[in-house]
């Protein structure tokens, strides 16, 4: 096995070009149906089983940092958080078996997803996988659910999924394929929840409204000691589509539920002190080229700041965010993509940088020290983003699903003039680069 992830360490995105540049050469097959038979047509389990896909992707990447810190860390990022350094993000692999029949009938279907690369240390479990690896590049089961639809109540039916789930709430996702950047914003690090053991309900109330509501362990973590403190956590929300005649979604998600850890807060705060967790996203397909996007969030947390590990009392910590985004098609492949933010850690509790493999799944556990570098001191700070990039994502057809380059600039900046870039020496931080990717 040491040998095994050495070698697999050793696959940087440096690799990823030799790869990319043989798999445009050579025929591939999109969406491989590992259990189809001559026999499509046959209704019951073989056709079920016909239904099957399994898919495979691969994202590299680097940001390049001219400040060249200290510590070697683009601060504030996840995904690219090493400066100047090359590094596969993923390998994924997906089997699925969507439900996409008439709205009307029962319907069973699963997701089984595994990832491994850099981008895996944010998305663990605890109790499952987080203390299986110390390099850099992990491994996660990323999604391992059952999905049932259920023909009640109304035309469009409920939709269930129950498992390992990733978190639904926010504009950006993990699938580097479902989002603009390479990069992500300070909001989709660290005021969503990234991954859950629980369960999801979507119901179709009619072609406009969907209600969405469920209820799981916490974010990233499982049960018994695996969970960091011993109160559920929950969804609600609504979804209002075909607005303006299906050019107009907006989507609202809430949860509140106990996040804090009781090794390091005591069991009194973790179990009492309540997160709650806002997100509203409305996208306006303006025409054919251009699309836009507006996100507000909001996060509040009764006991992130307490140190009374006893009996309280609670002091809170809170953070909120406006991130834009601009979608405009230039060519069939090529897209230019804009994204804009504020972001207010209101007291620097929420941002900071997790320097170490493990350091930021021992933060959620309480395991095991968390090497971090902090936010800056004082009463909070104001962080400004701007990124700019292009998405080149030519049709290679021979079977290879997808494949895309994106370069990038990003300009992060404190508008408050604290100092927390380039190891606490600057206001402000200049990256360039992107990522990478194709898939079968």
């Amino acid at each position: 096995m040491a040998l095994t992830r050495r070698k697999l360490a050793g696959f940087s995105a440096l690799t990823l070009a030799s790869f990319v540049a043989s798999q445009a050469a050579t025929p591939a097959r999109a969406e491989w149906h590992p259990f189809a038979t001559s026999a499509t047509k046959s209704k019951g389990f073989s056709n079920w089983l016909s239904d099957i896909t399994l898919t495979g992707l691969i994202d590299g990447g680097i940001m390049a940092n001219p400040a060249r810190p200290t510590d070697g860390y683009n601060y504030g990022n996840f995904f690219a958080d090493h400066a100047n350094q090359a590094q596969l993000n993923q390998v994924v692999l997906t089997m699925q078996k969507a439900n996409t029949g008439d709205a009307g009938e029962y319907q069973i279907g699963f997701t089984l997803q595994g990832i491994y690369g850099s981008d895996a240390r944010y998305y663990h479990l605890v109790g499952i996988s987080d203390q299986e690896w110390s390099s850099r590049y992990q491994l996660i089961p990323a999604q391992a659910h059952v999905d049932v639809h259920l023909p009640w109540a109304t035309d469009g039916g409920l939709d269930m999924q129950v498992g390992i789930l990733q978190a639904p709430m926010g504009v950006e996702v993990m699938d580097p394929t479902g989002r603009p950047f390479y990069t992500l914003a300070y909001t989709s690090e660290y005021s969503v929840p990234f991954e859950h053991v629980g369960a999801m309900f979507n119901w179709h109330v009619n072609k406009t409204v969907d209600v969405t509501f469920g209820i799981d362990t916490g974010n990233q973590v499982t049960f018994g000691t695996a969970d960091n403190n011993s109160r559920p956590a929950g969804y609600f929300g609504i979804n209002l589509n075909n607005l303006l005649g299906g050019k107009l979604k907006i989507v609202e998600l809430s949860r509140v539920g106990p996040e804090n850890n009781s090794i390091l807060m005591g069991p009194y705060v973790a179990n009492q002190a309540e997160r709650f967790w806002n997100d509203i996203n409305a996208t306006l397909q303006v025409n054919d080229r251009l699309s836009v996007t507006a996100e507000f969030n909001f996060l509040h947390d009764q006991g992130l700041k307490t140190h009374d590990t006893v009996n309280g009392p609670f002091k809170a910590a809170d953070a909120f965010s406006v991130v834009t985004f601009l979608s405009y098609v230039v060519s069939p492949s090529v897209t230019f993509n804009y994204r804009g933010e504020i972001y207010r850690d209101n007291n620097n509790a929420m941002v900071a940088t997790f320097m170490g493999n493990n350091s930021y799944m021992n933060a959620i556990s309480g395991h095991g020290a968390s090497n971090l570098y902090p936010g800056p001191g004082g009463h909070g700070t104001t962080y400004g983003e701007l990124t700019l990039g292009f998405n080149y994502h030519p049709d290679l057809g021979k079977g290879v699903r997808v494949f895309a380059l994106r370069p990038e600039i990003r300009f992060d900046r404190s508008l408050n003039n604290t100092h927390p870039f380039n190891g606490g020496r600057n206001n402000g931080m200049f990256t360039f680069g992107g990522d990478a990717m194709i898939g079968f």
